[in-house]
């Protein structure tokens, strides 16, 4: 993992974390979803980035979300062979399987 890499994977992580602390759950999700792009290749951090969206769901109260987290957190293990759907932000509201686009400004940790 590049230092780049690490630092914006870092950076979502704990912008995600700041603002579930506060309370907003939404955007803090939306930063776990930008860390689990980041992280997919990387299994520690993959997991690290599913944990904070399973913690979501518990705090939403949130069936679907806390469920499917934890079927992910057991799927992360395809990062260690390299099988994950690139681009997918890790919700429950996706499936586990589909490849999506990586947003604009995290293409560059990709190339």
């Amino acid at each position: 993992m590049s230092q780049s890499l690490k630092i914006a994977f870092a950076k979502e992580l704990n912008q995600g974390k700041l603002l579930f602390y506060k309370g907003n759950l939404d955007l803090s999700f939306y930063h776990f979803e930008r860390a689990h792009i980041l992280s997919q290749p990387f299994y520690g951090r993959h997991v690290k980035s599913h944990w904070w969206m399973l913690r979501v769901g518990i705090n939403r109260l949130d069936l679907r979300e806390t469920a499917g987290q934890i079927i992910r957190i057991i799927g992360s293990a395809g990062s260690l062979i390299g099988k994950y759907p690139i681009g997918n932000t890790g919700g429950a509201n996706v499936s586990p399987f589909k490849p999506m686009p990586i947003p604009e400004d995290l293409k560059v940790y990709f190339n």
